[in-house]
């Protein structure tokens, strides 16, 4: 079979359990660290005609990342399409389980066995925390409601002041996300990359922890560190 992942997520997944599987990614799959596919630009606006070309035997999309145009585009062009939207961890692990077994691959690897272990204890909290969790800034956008991110930190013990928002993806301003008096501000690399000198200045005195936006957002092999490593960094906040 021949697979282009247009989520970098699935082509981690992909390249590391059946990597003769895969011909092609976008311009933003990172990893594996060396990955050496055919690019097919971004994954918002792909190039379809360099997609078409690697004639692939399946596309795989995700709700979030992609355009639902371009979903339809392959189809109608007789490319069998895939498309995930996990909006928790057990739905996540549940999409990679179902995505490998189609690509023929017996049993689960061991990344995924890991990643179910990972997350069927995931590390306690030093203390249950009050947070807003900007993922963009000018304008300011937060994690809302039914996002795979926020069940994340939901496990590691952040509670979203935004988590029960209608909206996915709300926009507040910036002296409503204060009003909110978080204890912490979760601030990811990405996809807007925050760093100590970008986000926590806004902020005033509160806590804010720098963490992995890979970790945070990706399903796919990071799953398995994703706990341990997301925990430290929540338990480690700027000040």
């Amino acid at each position: 079979m021949r697979v282009v992942s247009l989520v970098p997520s699935l082509t981690e997944a992909v390249a590391v359990t059946v990597p003769e599987a895969l011909v092609g990614a976008t311009d933003w799959c990172t990893h594996p660290e060396g990955l050496d596919v055919a690019r097919v630009g971004g994954s918002k606006y792909p190039d379809l005609e360099r997609v078409l070309a690697l004639r692939p035997d399946l596309v795989l999309l995700n709700v979030e990342e992609n355009r639902r145009e371009d979903a339809d585009a392959l189809a109608t062009a007789g490319v069998p399409v895939r498309v995930t939207y996990p909006r928790t961890v057990p739905q996540a692990l549940t999409e990679l389980a179902d995505l490998l077994a189609a690509l023929g691959v017996a049993g689960e690897p061991g990344w995924l066995a890991a990643a179910r272990r990972a997350w069927a204890d995931p590390p306690a909290p030093s203390a249950v925390r009050r947070a807003v969790v900007p993922v963009w800034r000018r304008p300011w956008v937060v994690l809302g409601g039914d996002t795979f991110a926020g069940d994340v930190l939901r496990r590691l013990g952040v509670v979203n002041l935004y988590g029960d928002d209608p909206e996915r993806y709300p926009r507040p301003d910036l002296a409503a996300l204060r009003a909110r008096e978080p204890e912490l501000v979760v601030l990811p690399d990405e996809p807007y990359r925050f760093n100590a000198a970008d986000g926590p200045e806004a902020f005033g005195g509160t806590p804010c922890a720098l963490v992995s936006g890979r970790h945070l957002t990706w399903y796919g092999p990071s799953l398995a560190e994703a706990p341990g490593l997301l925990a430290a960094q929540l338990d480690a906040p700027l000040t």
